[in-house]
């Protein structure tokens, strides 16, 4: 049986909750301050639901989805995982054009030509990614997180 958890960690659950809370001390540094599991109305077409982003917050109103994933042990692309990446993309989709919408992300190379994960979904991935979503990528070593990405409406 193949074991996907995080090598060191106490579960993939746990270490998404640390990266959370990394994202919402990052924020906070900027005088940003955001709130765990914030929910709003989201849908298509006139048809609502609540949904709960990872951070956000009313004043201003931004909305944060966070995903700590890394290249796979093999250096080959982590699919599944991207998978969910393209699913909090349709829920940016979904969501009110009046908030700030940003996916924070880990800043992982890959060992065979340095690109990070986030660079290969936006290279592979970018006509998934909806206006005003910006793609932020946190780097563990030197704890700072950079804007590298953001789909402009035109």
């Amino acid at each position: 049986m193949t074991n996907f958890q995080r090598n060191g960690a106490v579960s993939n659950a746990h270490v998404g909750k640390e990266f959370e809370k990394t994202a919402r001390s990052f924020f906070e540094k900027q005088n940003i301050n955001l709130d765990f599991n914030h929910k709003i109305k989201i849908g298509i077409n006139a048809k609502n639901k609540d949904h709960s982003f990872d951070l956000g917050s009313e004043s201003p109103k931004i909305i944060v989805e966070c995903k700590s994933h890394k290249w796979t042990t093999g250096n080959n692309v982590p699919s599944a995982k991207l998978t969910v990446w393209n699913e909090a993309m349709y829920y940016f989709l979904a969501s009110p054009d009046e908030y700030r919408k940003i996916f924070f992300v880990l800043k992982d190379k890959r060992r065979s030509n340095n690109e990070t994960l986030a660079q290969y979904y936006i290279r592979t991935h970018n006509h998934l990614i909806p206006n005003n979503v910006e793609i932020w990528e946190y780097d563990d070593v030197e704890h700072n997180a950079k804007c590298i990405f953001k789909n402009i409406e035109s």
